[in-house]
């Protein structure tokens, strides 16, 4: 039996959860299909930069999240070999315009947030894409129980591995040659750390935390990939060991962050990006199907803007196809959809710099951050420091607009 969908998003991660709130925010429904059977929760936090408090506040999250996790009001960065700060920004997020706010957030808060402001029944679990195929101005959705989907307009969110990216033509996202352990420790009583991002440098390593709350932090060591990653992948005893390994010169109390990590909250993933070539030649959408999040731009993590371009994408998304829909009842089936494929094709020409610009940047940063060379680590330590902290700033200025154009 085939279903028949106006919306259907692939992936209820940050990109598809933001996207459907965004259109239900503007009276319009959609169905947003998950492969797991619940929310995907794993990855423990990431860094929300100002642009995406702008984007939290358009869908009108933002305040309640602030209530769950602390303000940050500096960036800092250390060196691992000298044990010295190199670079330091304090941040002023007290005025109207809130610049410069940075947090902590956990990702399963965030994402059963976004979910919860849902109605029910929007979120369809166990719900895998195998394949897509056309049918006039509709796109057939196969799905692995056999089910057959019918939609006006489909957008992939679905990651890394996107079956709608790969039906757009993108090709699977390339290896950096660097992998990441990522991980989340919880204080009983507390910590006693100040509200900021801390950096760390070293040679061929780079390891930052930031507090989530008064008991929670966040922690990541990015590091240059080898066949030990093969040896750790299923051993978080040895990730373990590993990072504090390579740590270097750094305070004991930073030291214990990865020392009172339990080992059930060790990750390890490598790093894969879209080259930027890719994304100013690919298709970011084609005709009534589109991409957003990591299925249109995955990058590496050094700018920490991952999951704030999602939520980005997910704000520009739905204000473009709420003013393609608006007004769609009294609509031919033939104008429904040239409207339609405007309006994403909007959303691909404002999203298109502006990620190729953050995927660009992003590995930039890695690559000069990440150096082990004489050279760059002294052009990083005593040169850079001060314009790559500049650089998050920057890039964490934007702001996406509101969800209605008027």
């Amino acid at each position: 039996m085939e279903a028949v969908e106006d919306i259907v998003i692939v992936g209820a991660g940050i990109a598809g959860l933001t996207t459907a709130l965004g259109l239900h925010r503007l009276g319009i429904g959609s169905l947003v299909l998950e492969s797991f059977d619940g929310l995907r929760t794993t990855g423990f936090a990431f860094t929300t930069w100002t642009n995406a408090w702008r984007a939290l506040d358009a869908v009108g999250i933002g305040e309640s999240l602030r209530l769950r996790h602390i303000q940050l009001f500096g960036v800092q960065a250390i060196s691992t070999i000298s044990g010295m700060s190199t670079a330091e920004r304090q941040l002023d997020a007290t005025g109207k315009q809130r610049d410069h706010e940075i947090r902590c957030m956990q990702r399963r808060v965030l994402l059963e947030t976004l979910a919860n402001e849902l109605p029910s029944g929007t979120i369809r679990y166990s719900s895998k894409v195998v394949s897509i195929e056309e049918s006039s101005h509709l796109k057939l959705v196969h799905l692995a129980d056999g089910s057959i989907l019918k939609a006006k307009v489909l957008i992939g969110c679905d990651g890394v591995n996107s079956a709608v990216a790969k039906w757009l033509g993108f090709r699977k996202p390339a290896f950096v040659g660097r992998s990441a352990i990522r991980g989340c420790v919880y204080y009983d009583h507390g910590h006693s750390f100040e509200p900021k991002f801390f950096q760390f440098f070293g040679e061929g390593v780079r390891f930052g935390f930031m507090p989530c709350d008064d008991k929670t932090i966040d922690w990541f060591f990015t590091f240059s990939s080898s066949s030990k990653n093969e040896e750790m992948e299923d051993s978080p005893d040895k990730m373990k060991q590993f990072v504090l390994g390579k740590l270097g010169i750094i305070p004991d109390n930073v030291r214990a962050v990865i020392e009172k990590t339990e080992l059930d909250n060790f990750i390890l993933s490598p790093l894969r990006f879209r080259p930027p070539w890719e994304i100013l030649r690919g298709n970011i959408s084609k005709n009534n199907v589109c991409v957003a999040g990591d299925a249109f731009h995955p990058m590496t993590p050094d700018l920490g803007q991952g999951g704030c371009s999602a939520l980005e994408d997910g704000i520009v998304l739905a204000r473009c196809l709420g003013e393609a829909l608006r007004d769609n009842q009294s609509m031919k089936s033939e104008e429904e959809y040239k409207r339609i494929e405007m309006g994403l094709q909007r959303y691909a020409k404002e999203r298109r710099w502006r990620a190729f610009k953050l995927i660009s940047t992003a590995y930039m940063v890695g690559y000069i951050q990440q150096s082990n060379g004489k050279a760059l680590t002294f052009l990083r330590d005593r040169v850079l420091a001060s314009f790559l902290a500049g650089n998050l700033l920057k890039m964490a200025s934007f702001d996406c607009g509101k969800l209605s154009a008027s």
